[in-house]
């Protein structure tokens, strides 16, 4: 949900009329008293003469169809995957605002909405691995005899990898955790997890993700992989970079040479996931390892994951209010970085430049 009852209270006192359609909450546990509780309207006809909708996935054509011109939308976006709807948008004249484009920035980390939701990704990951391994994740030494702990190894040491690996810590889980970037050592040993080092180059991109790596590195770096998911109970793979196709870093060979009743949780499959083979949504075979693809994994755990995001949301509403009104300053960086269609034009650089090169396709 796009935005819970904690938040609307400093809407309202920042001049806002917040309307909510009826039973919009209830797959967050939201109720709609809960919602005029704080201050709410709960309104069928909620689009209808909107300034400013927000929501968690982006609107259908019929909610577009809806909106004034010059509403304004505010919610996770790809638009390099919708070019048809970023047309709809710029030819209806909306103001599109895409979550995932709000830049990595000390001044911008409270509206890091995909730094949230990977919060939750991570927990959830952990929590899965631990309930379809069939085996104790903590050290048992009991009268009867000893229960070894259970081996994690967690690739991708960003949000949703180092709470992952916080997450199977605190269970008692032995974790190892891998990933490209110089600084993620560090940070998996704090966790409490043995750093991996596979003696290859560390890659460091912008914004905080790791650089696309070329296929003899791919190669190496899974061939030096193979040895450590082998030898997993639980293996959880969370590299991603918003926009682009996850990388795949465990092949379905390597999978199958994992011991019986071994697991595999993949949080990247959405975005074509680590593992080979992965289907979103579903669990797969792979040998003596069964593998789960994460689809929509925050949704999962859709009451932690809602007052964050909505969180996230409200910081960026004030941003761009002034006055009690919803005025945008697209001077500012962040406005700016995070605008895709704005007054008949697509403003947003790499999205025009890839309906330039479209078939019929124009940036204005």
């Amino acid at each position: 949900m796009a935005l819970v009852p904690e938040v609307i209270a400093g809407l309202l006192k920042a001049g806002y009329e917040v309307a909510v359609q009826p039973a919009a909450g209830h797959g967050a546990m939201i109720s709609d008293d809960a919602y005029r509780q704080a201050g709410a309207a709960v309104n069928q006809a909620a689009l209808t003469g909107a300034e400013l909708v927000v929501s968690v996935q982006p609107l259908s054509p019929e909610a577009l169809g809806e909106l004034r011109s010059g509403a304004a939308t505010l919610s996770f976006f790809p638009a390099n995957q919708r070019l048809p709807e970023v047309v709809a948008r710029r030819d209806l004249g909306l103001t599109t605002f895409a979550m995932e484009y709000v830049p990595r920035i000390s001044r911008a980390q409270a509206m890091d909405a995909l730094s949230s939701q990977s919060l939750v990704t991570g927990y959830r990951g952990a929590l899965v691995a631990a309930g379809r391994l069939r085996q104790f994740f903590p050290l048992n030494m009991t009268a009867a005899g000893t229960l070894p702990p259970a081996q994690v190894v967690v690739l991708g040491a960003g949000v949703a990898g180092l709470q992952a690996i916080a997450t199977c810590r605190r269970l008692g889980a032995v974790v190892k955790g891998y990933d490209v970037r110089a600084a993620a050592a560090e940070e998996i040993r704090s966790m409490g997890a043995v750093a991996i080092d596979l003696q290859l180059p560390t890659l460091e991109g912008a914004g905080g993700y790791a650089r696309e790596m070329s296929e003899e590195r791919a190669a190496l770096q899974r061939e030096r992989l193979t040895p450590f998911v082998a030898a997993a109970d639980a293996l959880i793979t969370t590299a991603a970079v918003p926009g682009r196709r996850a990388p795949v870093l465990v092949t379905q060979a390597m999978v199958e040479q994992m011991k019986v009743g071994s697991v595999v949780v993949d949080l990247a499959a959405d975005s074509g996931g680590n593992v080979e083979g992965v289907v979103p949504g579903q669990v797969v075979r792979m040998g003596q390892a069964q593998v789960w693809g994460g689809s929509n994994v925050p949704s999962q755990m859709p009451a932690p994951a809602s007052r964050l995001y909505a969180q996230n949301l409200s910081t960026v509403i004030m941003l761009m209010t002034k006055e009690g009104g919803f005025t945008p300053d697209f001077s500012d960086e962040i406005v700016a970085a995070m605008c895709v269609t704005h007054a008949g034009a697509v403003v947003h650089d790499p999205t025009a430049q890839l309906l330039s090169k479209t078939a019929g396709g124009t940036s204005e």
